[in-house]
């Protein structure tokens, strides 16, 4: 290559060129001369070499596509010698993925500028490999023809492609027919796209392989809807899976495999058993041409899980499965794949109330079950877990008979009797008439409470009905026989008021007795309100008027007991329980209290003393009935059964 200051060749110095010819060499080259030589001296340089200096000029013209040789490569850089007097300098970016490049290859660049304020020409290794293919990506671009690239790189919003050596873009949106969550996964893979635009000066060229998928899809879609029957078996690939199902590529068209047409058995969501990608072989079940919707199956490829069910699980048989699911009313038992049982919570336990089957059991445990029927129609089983252990209150009456004393624990109390566990799950019911020989037990809490141990007489057993009797008082003998000797008609003695009625005082007598003293036996005449009289703890003297054992009653009286006695005790008890003598503030307080009863005239003439008396109503004579309580539901404690009384 011919510098612009070169040696000076060999030639003779006494002038074989003319003056004239070197001027007009200088005119031409002025910035050329021999080395060592100063401008106003005369120097000759060979025409042929001139002529091959300026031939190489003529040759290469900017916009150009010229040949050249690396003859270095750096870790940013590229220089390439094109016979030019300077090297160019070219980006090793621009030489992109492909073979690495060497020292001494031949590449093809395109000469942007001849000269650049270095003194360098510029060089683009990128513009040549454009232009160099222009031409066929344009005629793909006008004919819209599919060609193959290679997927290089994935950049912001989308990935790069490389056609025919050249960089296309590749939108993120154009990938696939659906969103292609990895890219990645089409790394350094061949790919058919089609162009669908370009732009020469930028050297931009944008390239879509969705075009081309969508259109292959519409033809082998109209391939398989020409084809597609109702009950063929098909392969297909998972494209999508939702809670409801997954969506299988048919070749295409897509198809709706549902969750429930996925398996015979219990399936919680299609991840379970599919993933996006799968190839799956599936059913048609169902197909509407005009609407282009396909239903599929997978669970009918295999047996039906339900024929021969009876031969398979007879009933009364023992049968073993894993608890898989839990309602509020039961547990569902796979006994094997597309075969679950029901195991009612009314069939958990032969002594315990089952508020929730979690109670009892838990999902993934292995139980085992007894069969109790079986639905082949509509596909159900029914189980018992209870009937695994025979029923304790099938022996019951033979374990508990009636009279039998037992020790239990009290676990409830109602409002009409308590309850008391004779065994774990087994309660009994010691109803509140049956507390008590001599008292009236208004409440089981008077005399019992939750936890104690007590001594009880079974009365009775129900096993149809799963009830129990049982009887405190039984513990100990009747002792109203003995109460008729001890408590004779016309026999003298004294009570505790226990509760004062409009009617008359309760009583309490010896020996924790309950007697009641009518209003006309209190000791005094025209009593309105006994309650202002007499107050529970007051002490009065009384004789028996009469006593009925099989009711369980006596009848007392002040007023006989009084008769006959000396005028001293009766005044004594005239003096304390007689009427008092109302005024006016009594009067006004008992309106303030809502008690604002005028009293009587006899009442006045009482309080001073009359002996004037009205006779009381036979009524007044009789203890009051016995309270009536209803028999309530008790409140049951969690996880028990409470037999009625």
């Amino acid at each position: 290559m011919l510098e612009e200051n070169v040696e000076n060749p060999e030639v003779s110095q006494t002038g074989t060129q003319s003056e004239e010819e070197r001027r007009d060499i200088r005119q031409r080259f002025p910035t050329l001369k021999p080395v060592g030589r100063d401008d106003d001296e005369d120097w000759d340089i060979p025409v042929e070499l001139l002529e091959m200096y300026e031939e190489s000029f003529k040759e290469m013209r900017e916009g150009d596509i010229v040949k050249g040789r690396v003859v270095k490569v750096s870790e940013s850089e590229v220089l390439v010698d094109v016979g030019f007097k300077s090297e160019g300098i070219i980006p090793l970016q621009e030489f992109g993925d492909g073979p690495t490049i060497c020292v001494g290859d031949d590449v093809d660049v395109y000469l942007e500028k001849m000269e650049n304020q270095d003194g360098l020409i510029v060089l683009s290794k990128q513009r040549a490999d454009f232009l160099r293919v222009w031409g066929t990506i344009k005629d793909a671009y006008d004919d819209s023809t599919v060609v193959e690239g290679k997927l290089m790189r994935r950049i912001k919003g989308g990935a790069v492609v490389d056609l025919f050596g050249v960089e296309a873009f590749l939108p993120g949106s154009q990938v696939g027919i659906r969103q292609i969550q990895n890219l990645d996964d089409l790394t350094g893979t061949m790919i058919r796209v089609r162009v669908i635009k370009i732009n020469k000066r930028r050297r931009n060229v944008v390239v879509s392989r969705r075009v081309v998928l969508e259109e292959e899809r519409e033809k082998m879609k109209v391939a398989l809807l020409a084809e597609l029957e109702k009950g063929q078996t098909r392969e297909g690939v998972v494209k999508n899976i939702t809670d409801f199902g997954a969506f299988i590529d048919l070749g295409g068209i897509d198809g709706l495999l549902h969750i429930t047409d996925l398996a015979w058995g219990r399936v919680s969501h299609p991840s379970e058993m599919l993933a996006i990608g799968d190839e799956v072989k599936v059913m048609v079940l169902d197909f509407d041409k005009e609407r282009e919707r396909i239903s599929l199956g997978m669970k009918q490829l295999t047996p039906y899980p339900w024929e021969n069910i009876e031969e398979k699980y007879p009933v009364s048989e023992k049968v073993r499965g894993k608890v898989v699911s839990i309602t509020d009313y039961g547990a569902f038992v796979e006994l094997e794949k597309g075969v679950e049982g029901l195991v009612h919570k009314s069939e958990m336990s032969w002594t315990k109330h089952v508020k929730h089957p979690s109670k009892v059991v838990a999902i993934g445990d292995m139980i085992e079950a007894v069969v109790l029927k079986i639905d082949k129609e509509h596909e159900k089983i029914s189980l018992g877990l209870k009937q695994i252990e025979p029923d304790p209150w099938e022996t019951l009456e033979e374990r508990y008979p009636t009279g039998s004393r037992i020790v239990g624990k009290v676990r409830n109390l109602t409002n009409f009797g308590a309850f008391v566990e004779i065994e774990s799950g087994i309660e009994g019911l010691v109803h509140i008439s049956d507390m008590s020989w001599t008292k009236r037990i208004r409440h089981p809490s008077e005399i019992l409470k939750k936890g104690d141990k007590v001594d009880v007489v079974v009365l009775g057993a129900d096993k149809d009905n799963r009830k129990i009797s049982l009887g405190l008082k039984q513990i100990d003998e009747n002792p109203w026989m003995k109460l008729v000797d001890t408590y004779g008609v016309g026999t003298p003695t004294k009570g505790i008021i226990t509760k004062v009625h409009d009617r008359g005082v309760v009583v309490e007598l010896e020996e924790e007795v309950e007697g009641f003293v009518p209003l006309s036996h209190l000791g005094q005449d025209n009593i309105a309100r006994p309650a202002d009289i007499f107050k529970p703890g007051d002490e009065l003297p009384l004789r028996v008027i009469k006593i009925d054992p099989d009711s369980r009653k006596i009848l007392l009286s002040v007023k006989e007991y009084l008769d006959g006695q000396e005028r001293d005790e009766v005044e004594q008890y005239m003096k304390k329980y007689g009427p008092k003598r109302i005024t006016v503030g009594d009067h006004v307080g008992a309106i303030d209290e809502g008690e604002g009863e005028t009293p009587t005239t006899s009442e006045a003439k009482a309080s001073e003393g009359a002996d004037a008396a009205q006779p009381e109503a036979g009524s007044a004579d009789e203890a009051p009935a016995a309270e009536t309580v209803p028999e309530e539901k008790p409140e049951e404690d969690e996880g028990e059964e409470k037999p009625a009384p």
